[in-house]
């Protein structure tokens, strides 16, 4: 399909329903790659037709299915699907939208697209109480920050928490930067630039989050296009994927108060990370959809096996 075809397809698709069933065969068509907020194409095709409707991630579908669309409406969302296919680039840098646990985040390609399973962890319903009560959480760290979601998450689950955040990109903080302001919490998070830990002296925290870099080599090899898109700086870590991991356990005591711990995912190494520090006894968390890809981990284990 060409461009030019493409009024002629917005003039014959009228619903909603049409522009979902249109969006599921182009993306079908085209086999694209998942994973960024979504895992098939039918969620894909919903998150941009809504989204770009300006209709909330949690709108009820059915009374909006066989609403007609204005024909600038047809146009736009036309021209979303097909650069879905042409670009593979993320639906969420396409629409500079990202959600996490159902809040909104502004996302271009200076950053990853947010997704960690630490947002579940953070705030699922039996409330996250690895640090005791979260009330007394008073300091916490967001290591390579990102788009600042997990700092913005931490900022609204620990109320009286004073919340520091850390990334090497520049660009990153600047996008980071715009989702404080956007949830009016510049008062309550300070962003720090640079590797880790070396910009925040000799601060400690309560908590300290981080969704570090932790692809492989061999992985950073097989990315799926749509990944491409992303930062390379923000995924791969090493060989063997536990560059920044490494660095991360070997300061984190250091930095964390004590009673307090580290929450940290790694993706799906949880079994090279058991081979490194057989002594280390990692608590693994799991989520909806993940297993044994987050661990938390307190000061005083830490210091216990040496670290």
């Amino acid at each position: 399909m060409s461009r030019h075809d493409k009024p002629h397809i917005a003039e014959e698709l009228k619903t909603i329903a049409d522009m979902v069933r249109h969006a599921v065969s182009r993306f079908n068509e085209a086999d694209l790659f998942y994973g960024h907020g979504t895992g098939n194409a039918l969620d894909e095709a919903i998150f941009i037709v809504m989204e770009c409707l300006h209709l909330p991630p949690d709108t009820r579908l059915e009374p909006f299915w066989n609403c007609r669309l204005t024909k600038e409406e047809r146009h736009r969302v036309g021209e979303l699907i097909e650069q879905r296919v042409e670009t593979r680039k993320p639906a969420p840098y396409l629409l500079k939208r990202a959600y996490v646990q159902g809040i909104p985040f502004y996302v271009d390609e200076r950053v990853i697209v947010p997704r960690s399973f630490i947002g579940e962890i953070l705030t699922r319903e039996s409330g996250f109480d690895l640090a005791g009560d979260p009330d007394d959480v008073e300091t916490v760290l967001d290591l390579c920050t990102g788009s600042g979601c997990l700092a913005i998450l931490a900022a609204l689950i620990f109320e009286n928490a004073q919340v520091d955040a850390v990334d090497l990109s520049a660009d990153a903080l600047e996008v980071a930067q715009r989702n404080v302001a956007d949830h009016g919490l510049g008062a309550a998070i300070a962003l720090f630039e640079g590797n880790l830990w070396e910009p925040l002296g000799e601060r400690t925290y309560d908590v300290i989050l981080s969704n570090p870099p932790y692809v492989d080599r061999e992985g950073m090899d097989a990315l799926p296009a749509e990944y491409r898109h992303e930062p390379e700086m923000a995924l791969a870590s090493g060989d063997d994927g536990l560059d920044a991991v490494r660095e991360i356990l070997a300061k984190a005591s250091r930095h964390l108060n004590t009673g307090g711990g580290l929450l940290c995912e790694i993706g799906r190494g949880r079994a090279l990370i058991e081979e490194c520090w057989p002594r280390v006894p990692f608590l693994w968390l799991e989520t909806e959809n993940s297993e044994g890809e987050v661990f938390w981990i307190t000061r005083e284990q830490l210091i216990s096996a040496g670290l």
